[in-house]
């Protein structure tokens, strides 16, 4: 009789048990995932936020094509240097459109030189002869990809390419000159 007696509050208390172990593991894991979700949002947020692999996939808006009228040799030269540097045609061909109407021996009010209109002292620093058609354009599109890769969308990057990367970064956005703000929204066909 003991032994049915003892068996008969094992087993109620086995039944009893699992409900109340149950209360206890679901309030853990409540704690649990608060307690993973704050790591992930501030140390290891931290940690990983230069990680490519663990980067959201940006989302891009198409390029519009390039309707320009110019079909003589530095069209060439543009579409291989986008190609070089991972721009897309498109892009760069209205870039060039926009800033000398494919002019190589422009100069503006600023003293931009050149097919991609490079400052003197940005050629400097790409190592480039901006006078020189091909290496303008070389260095035009080289010097794209790094705004490009310094803002991460070519909004800022050609923002960063007009006004200069200060200025985007100074107001977290396009600047508000109303050139520059034009000169996105015409490469862009915004």
């Amino acid at each position: 009789m003991r032994a049915f007696v003892v068996a008969l509050v094992l087993a109620c208390a086995g039944g009893v048990l699992p409900a109340a172990a149950q209360t206890l593991s679901t309030s853990n894991r409540v704690g649990l995932l608060r307690s993973q979700t704050d790591l992930l949002d501030g140390r290891a947020a931290e940690q990983y936020r230069f990680s490519d692999r663990l980067a959201p996939t940006r989302v891009q808006p198409p390029i519009p094509l390039y309707t320009g009228s110019y079909s003589g040799p530095y069209l060439t030269l543009a579409r291989a240097a986008a190609r070089r540097h991972n721009i897309p045609e498109d892009l760069f061909l209205r870039l060039v459109q926009r800033e000398s109407g494919w002019n190589p021996t422009a100069v503006s009010v600023k003293g931009a030189l050149g097919l991609a209109q490079l400052m003197p002292d940005t050629a400097r620093l790409l190592g480039v002869d901006p006078m020189d058609p091909q290496q303008n354009l070389d260095g035009g599109a080289r010097y794209l990809r790094r705004q490009f890769e310094a803002f991460g969308n070519w909004r800022l990057a050609l923002a960063a390419y007009n006004a200069g990367p200060g200025a985007v970064q100074s107001y977290g956005d396009i600047p508000p000159f109303a050139e520059t703000q034009t000169y996105v929204q015409v490469i862009l066909g915004l």
